[in-house]
């Protein structure tokens, strides 16, 4: 299978797919006569699982390091589990930060009015003027 194939099997773009290559997250893909990529079934495999790994957000490292550890027949469930449990804390802190950050926009798009005046809360807010302090100068 060519690497556009892979990519198309894969989900992948043939860019990823060449730059995982690169970084040695899989075997180099052997060549064709015509000097083409050609990539194994196990390889797609391993393609398959780095992009559900990173789909989850694990990093690219992490991604790696899970491929070892499900290529390794004496792994432990736990060291997976532990690696599972940080990524989702990650994932926890990254929806609180996503929340804070909508309710700031929430609140600055609450304030303004949006008419045709050219005042503007969600600007002055992305500019650092605090509308809050500012209106008790009035």
């Amino acid at each position: 299978m060519n690497i556009s194939q892979a990519a198309s099997a894969t989900g992948l773009t043939s860019k990823t797919i060449r730059y995982y290559e690169q970084q040695r997250l899989l075997p180099a893909a052997s060549r064709a006569a015509n000097g083409y990529r050609v990539y194994s079934d196990q390889q797609l495999e391993m393609l398959r699982f780095i992009k559900r790994a990173r789909d989850m957000g694990f990093s690219l490292e992490e991604s790696r390091e899970l491929l070892e550890i499900s290529l390794n027949p004496s792994r432990t469930s736990a060291t997976v589990k532990q690696k599972a449990e940080q990524q989702i804390q990650r994932i926890d802190q990254q929806i609180e930060a996503l929340q804070q950050m909508r309710a700031l926009l929430q609140q600055s798009a609450d304030q303004c009015r949006g008419d045709e005046s050219a005042d503007c809360p969600i600007l002055d807010q992305l500019n650092g003027v605090d509308a809050v302090a500012d209106s008790t100068l009035e």
